[in-house]
């Protein structure tokens, strides 16, 4: 998987994946108030538990007229895909997303109450990309009746409104057919279920347009899926056909479009950037296995561009199966002022590797090519935007990072944003004392910073698997992969935040590791209680970083006397009482872990995660979404990127890139769709 730390884990806003880390920054960190940037508008408004924040990219204009251009291209090329991740979402959604578009686009004569709900359900749809919550996976309505939604759409057809049918439909018949997926919560409840009620399995619960045709995972057996990453599997006349993503091939349309963008940018870019440029559209023609591998080592290769880009179909968390990938763009710009502490980490990984907790024989005797960067993200679509990690690691093919290394980022524009929009009540309502609460107050935000680097750079990429293992790990560990690769990285950092080689590498000073260690320990364990505020239906865990989380603090709770579970005044609170103890329990579990991965231990994965990591009390979810609710506070972030407009001379040749902000999520969305008020 692509690795990703998406953004939910200590305290605040929410997570994503690996490939990816989604984590969310210390809640409670804040700017420092003498900054020039701290008068900026961050948090636009809140939707629900979402909050719209207005991502900036502060180095753009300092950059050469060269590396604009590149970005420009490339930005252009990220918008073009964005229609293919939300059509993997759901059949319907673009459908959806069509006529949403065009009722908020045209709100004349619309009932004013009617209109409000539906803007409110069309943000929720354009932050998620499709019907389904980013984070529990299940299905979200609209609050008003089928004939108020269909008046809408008469009024907004009466003042402009432009609706497309499929096969010359009457725009009533269409809004009968999508009717149960507008407004039936039951109805294709969960997009992605790898844990399915009787009856079910894990695809046919799961409601994703990754599979078509009713395929179950008994279709699967004897099945030769040569296109696992980037084809759609259809059950036609009870065979099972892929279809391919690729430029003559499904999503035809929108991979024409980004190829002529990726084109559009070679001339701009490096020597090593246009090599794994010309590679990835080489993937994006003949979809073969072989070139997206050429296309990988090519990326890794390209060590030191100022300017890189991640396209493609990548990660696997949609997919009940972990095989399957979703596309995603991201556009970005290196950051050298904040590349110096992830660049140590990365600089030292062979130590770290060396020292690992796991069994020597699953180390890595020589740890290849890691490159390490902080970044200033421009734009991110598809997969990783509106709502976005806060770190990557890719390629996710374990061969290839095995033999060539990897790349991993920070996103260093990200975590400013979701620090600056983020209010600081919520570690106080959780944390057992004032000084707990006041040590993540001050050192919250470094820990977490420094977790999400060594996540991402020794984390994903250590380890190796066992001597004579076949295939590869996704394939052996099935739907525990994704969550177990967050849990193994997440380890890694925990266990090595603890270490005095980061003081001795001048990653953090000697006077601050214990008080660091300690707010990273508690806030770890602060997040398995606090993060259930975003499952508010259901008892159990779909999000495979969430279940890490908690498999991790729950395993730790089981074997360790590190944590104890409290309660005061009706209150429960997760309290982390011996850090001695947590480090030697990670250390345990670290190695277990790894073991599960290097050996493809499907079994030993799935124990792991039943026991500990899917199941909840939803009595303990209950309260402490009652004691988030009277803080109100989001849950999770969806925003607004970056506008980059060309400026052409006579020649048609762009003689300068302009960047701003549109601080508007409706402004953006509908631009972006093509849509005009």
């Amino acid at each position: 998987m692509g690795m990703k730390r998406f953004l939910t884990a200590l305290l605040a806003l929410g997570v994503v994946a690996c490939g990816r880390t989604t984590s969310t920054p210390a809640t409670d960190s804040r700017p420092d108030p003498a900054s020039p940037s701290t008068d900026r508008k961050y948090l636009l408004e809140r939707v629900e538990d979402a909050a719209v924040v207005q991502l900036y990219a502060d180095g753009f204009e300092k950059l050469a007229l060269r590396e604009k251009t590149l970005i420009w291209h490339l930005y252009q090329a990220a918008i073009a895909g964005r229609d293919i991740y939300i059509d993997q979402k759901h059949r319907s959604a673009l459908e959806m997303r069509s006529i949403l578009d065009q009722i908020v686009a045209h709100p004349q004569g619309i009932d004013p109450a009617t209109f409000a709900e539906i803007q409110r359900y069309t943000k929720l749809f354009w932050i998620n990309n499709g019907p389904y919550n980013n984070l529990t996976a299940r299905k979200f309505v609209l609050k008003t009746t089928p004939e108020a939604f269909a008046a809408a759409a008469k009024s907004a057809q009466g003042a402009g409104a432009t609706f497309s049918t499929q096969n010359g439909e009457t725009l009533d018949a269409t809004l009968m057919r999508l009717q149960p997926m507008f407004f039936d919560p039951e109805f294709e409840p969960s997009v992605t279920t790898k844990a399915p009620p009787p009856g079910k399995d894990i695809l046919t619960a799961s409601y994703n347009n990754l599979y078509a045709g009713g395929v179950s995972m008994n279709d699967l057996k004897g099945f030769n899926e040569k296109y696992g990453l980037n084809a759609r599997l259809v059950k036609q006349t009870g065979k099972l056909v892929e279809e391919i993503y690729k430029i003559d091939g499904r999503y035809a349309k929108q991979i024409t479009e980004i190829v002529r963008h990726l084109n559009d940018a070679i001339p701009y870019a490096t020597e090593p950037m246009q090599n794994a440029l010309r590679a990835l559209i080489q993937w994006y023609r003949t979809g073969e296995q072989s070139d997206r591998e050429k296309y990988d080592i090519a990326w890794v290769a390209d060590k030191a561009s100022p300017v890189d880009t991640i396209n493609g179909f990548i990660e696997v968390y949609l997919d009940p199966r972990g095989i399957k990938g979703s596309w995603e763009a991201l556009v970005f710009s290196i950051n050298p002022e904040k590349t110096e502490i992830i660049k140590k980490i990365g600089d030292n990984a062979q130590w770290f590797e060396d020292h690992s907790p796991a069994d020597a024989k699953y180390h890595k005797a020589s740890v290849k090519g890691i490159v390490a960067n902080a970044i200033d993200v421009i734009v991110e679509t598809g997969d990783s935007g509106p709502v976005t990690p806060i770190g990557i690691n890719l390629p996710n093919d374990q061969r290839i990072r095995e033999e060539h290394g990897s790349k991993s980022v920070s996103l260093s524009n990200v975590v400013e944003a979701y620090d600056r929009s983020t209010p600081g009540t919520m570690r106080a309502e959780f944390s057992w004392t004032p000084e707990e609460a006041e040590r993540g107050t001050k050192y919250g935000s470094v820990a977490d910073n420094l977790l999400t680097d060594m996540h991402e750079v020794i984390g994903h990429a250590s380890g190796q698997q066992a001597t004579g293992f076949k295939g590869t790990p996704q394939q052996a560990i099935k739907e525990h992969f994704s969550a177990l690769e967050e849990g193994r990285a997440d380890l890694v950092g925990l266990y090595y935040v603890a270490d005095p080689k980061l003081v001795e590498i001048g990653v953090i000073p000697a006077a601050d590791q214990d008080n660091i260690v300690r707010a990273e320990y508690e806030g770890y364990t602060r997040n398995a209680l606090v993060q259930l505020r975003r499952i508010r239906e259901g008892t159990t865990i779909a999000e495979d970083h969430m279940r890490n989380r908690q498999m991790i603090v729950r395993w730790l709770m089981a074997n360790t006397k590190a944590i104890e579970q409290r309660t005061r005044d009706g209150k429960t609170y997760l309290t982390m009482v011996d850090p001695t103890a947590f480090r030697e329990g990670v250390a345990k579990l670290l190695a277990e872990v790894q073991r599960i991965k290097s050996e493809g231990d499907y079994a030993g994965a799935a124990k792991l995660f039943d026991t500990y990591g899917v199941h909840f009390d939803p009595k303990l979810r209950d309260e402490v979404v009652a004691r988030v609710d009277k803080l109100n506070l989001p849950s999770y972030t969806g925003f607004v990127q970056p506008k980059l407009e060309a400026v052409t001379g006579a020649d048609g040749k762009v003689t300068d890139v302009k960047v701003s902000y549109p601080l508007d999520l409706t402004t953006q969305m509908l631009e972006w769709d093509g849509v005009k008020r």
